[in-house]
């Protein structure tokens, strides 16, 4: 099974490549992110028409995040994460395909920090965290696949300095993303590529893609018995380099 996560950028602007993606790469299960459609918007037409079910989880402009299964639809299992009811951000999906569980989440970005928007991020954080108990504790194999927002370790960015400003290399950051992988679960891409250098986004400003300067913010964390199923992992680079494509590539893992 190839289990892909990817951040489209606004599936309406961005469908042309995701039918690419679909048709060409023919993964089994796709969760993505900054979706920025309302529910009723989600070209969900399309996306059947090449043979992929789908539940979602949007917002109008904003957010956003769905899960993608080829050849069936996912069997939803929760929208949202608990701990916060005034929050509406569509950022979190989790559903179970072929005894699977999947979750497809869009961790908040944080910026400006420090500041409200950083705070809230650091919330959201503790209850992504409190959720990921849970699933452990069912044991059975799952992933938290997604856009995190997190640069987790120096050598994940093209430039520790351009980015040490920034809410998504704060150690308060660092720290809830280590504390969550700690739980039990497996960093798939940190896994395959020990010394990291590999990125899944690439900023559309001042020539980052021409560059290659970009930095790793798109992760896959398999619990203990996803992990054990693990047999590699990657981006899916080319992607990001075609006409009018998201900031962010496919990133994946292939499980037996």
């Amino acid at each position: 099974m190839k289990i892909v996560t990817y951040n489209v950028n606004g599936i309406k602007a961005r469908l042309p490549r995701l039918i690419e993606y679909l048709v060409e790469e023919q993964p089994d299960i796709v969760c993505l992110q900054e979706l920025k459609s309302s529910d009723d918007t989600f070209p969900i037409a399309d996306i059947e028409a090449v043979g992929y079910g789908a539940v979602w989880h949007g917002q109008k402009a904003w957010n956003g995040v769905a899960i993608l299964a080829k050849g069936r639809t996912p069997d939803v299992r929760q929208r949202g994460l608990d701990g916060e009811p005034e929050d509406e951000h569509s950022r979190y999906i989790e559903a179970e395909v072929d005894g699977l569980i999947v979750a497809a989440l869009y961790l908040p970005n944080g910026n400006p920090q420090p500041g409200p928007k950083f705070d809230y991020k650091l919330r959201w954080m503790d209850r992504l965290a409190a959720r990921a108990r849970v699933l452990l504790a069912e044991e059975v194999p799952a992933i938290l696949a997604g856009d995190y927002n997190v640069i987790a370790n120096d050598d994940d960015t093209y430039s520790v300095r351009a980015m040490q400003d920034d809410a998504l290399m704060q150690r308060e950051s660092r720290e809830h993303y280590r504390a969550l992988v700690a739980q039990g679960w497996t960093d798939a891409l940190r896994t395959q590529f020990p010394k990291g250098g590999v990125w899944t986004f690439w900023d559309y400003q001042a020539g980052a893609w021409q560059r290659d300067a970009g930095f790793r913010i798109d992760h896959l964390l398999l619990s203990p018995q996803a992990a054990d199923r693990m047999i590699d992992a990657g981006v899916d680079k080319a992607y990001r380099g075609r006409e009018k494509a998201s900031d962010h590539a496919p990133t994946w893992v292939r499980l037996r």
